[in-house]
Formats: C-alpha cells, structure tokens, sequence
C-alpha cells in the first residue's frame, strides 16, 4: 500500500468536500456538532482551504486512490503549524493511512517547531493515535455541547 501525499488544487474541491462529508457525518450524527462539525461546511470552505496563502490542503493518495485528505496551516511568521481537518474515507480508516499521512506531513514541513490540532474528547480512537503520534494533550479544552468536548493537542518537533 502506497501513501502519499498531493497538494490540491480548486480541481479536487468537489471530491475532498464528498469525501469531508462521509468521513465526518457519523460524528455530526453522533455529536449533533452543528457549528464545528466539517460534515456541515460548505464547499467554498474547503476551496478557501485549498487556497489559503498559509496553508494548503493535501490530499492522502493510497495506490493512487483519493481517500481522504489533511489541512495544513501556520501563523504567519511563525513556525507553529496546525493540522485541521484531517480525514478518510470510513472504507479506509483502521489501516494506519492517517499515521502515515501525519508523518509524511511533518516531513514536508521541517521548519516547522511546533504542531496542534483538535478533536473530540469522546472520540477514543482518535485521541489515541494523536498521543502514538507524539502529540500532548493541552489544559486548552472547548465544551461544544452536552455530548462533546473539544481537546486540543500540541507536539514539539
């Protein structure tokens, strides 16, 4: 299986949305996340992303195969870099993709000192492969809802 990594392009906004939605609606389903769930964006967010001059979308190719995809971004004039929102294809997901795709983005980005993301407390899975990752949870927690707790992570390269 071979993983790696594209920048995209205004080209691939249709697909990283279809995918964002299928990757992401089981937790808006779960979590009824309304204002923080990807699953409820719209497609001109994900080509904002795209185009963002701090950042960029990549997609994760798996023998060629579009499966997902993880947003990169940083503080202008910093080297603090934050990954938000990464995802695959639920067909895709338990196979190690999102561990390599990580991996494979913080070697694209050597300057970078520092990484942060977020995710769902509740979400065991996902915290678990962050802390594999080498990522720390911080004291920074944001209550979204009576079903869920955003937890934020932070590593130092």
């Amino acid at each position: 299986m071979e993983i790696k990594l594209e920048k995209a392009t205004d080209a691939d906004a249709k697909s990283i949305f279809d995918i964002q939605i299928k990757a992401f609606m089981p937790l808006l389903e779960k979590y009824k996340d309304y204002e923080t769930n990807p699953a409820n964006e719209t497609i001109d967010r994900v080509i904002m992303r795209i185009n963002n001059p701090d950042g960029g979308f990549f997609k994760i190719l798996v023998d060629e195969i579009l499966v997902g995809a993880i947003c990169v971004y940083w503080k202008a004039g910093t080297t603090q870099y934050w990954i938000s929102p990464m995802f695959i294809l639920p067909a895709y997901q338990g196979r190690g993709i999102a561990q390599k795709a990580m991996r494979l983005v913080e070697k694209m980005f050597p300057q970078a000192t520092s990484w942060e993301l977020a995710t769902i407390l509740e979400e065991e899975r996902n915290c678990y492969l962050y802390e594999k990752m080498g990522y720390i949870k911080t004291d920074l927690s944001k209550k979204l809802n009576e079903r869920t707790t955003l937890v934020f992570y932070k590593k130092i390269m």
